[in-house]
């Protein structure tokens, strides 16, 4: 079973190889919309950061059409 810990491995790995591959993208990760909670006190799920994760590579994939 996948946890928290083991989805936020997975983002910073994939954000590493943006950064290397893709650096003019990395700008954009600020502006999507699964980093802007639209609550005071966010709770952080594995469905969060699934999402957050498939939209990092959907920007990887645009990129690369």
């Amino acid at each position: 079973m996948e946890t928290v810990h083991d989805w936020n491995e997975k983002i910073m790995l994939l954000i590493e190889k943006l950064k290397k591959d893709h650096p003019e993208l990395v700008g954009f990760l600020d502006e999507m919309n699964t980093t802007l909670p639209n609550s005071n006190d966010p709770k952080i799920t594995i469905g969060t950061l699934k999402d957050y994760f498939d939209s990092v590579m959907n920007l990887e994939i645009l990129q690369k059409k």
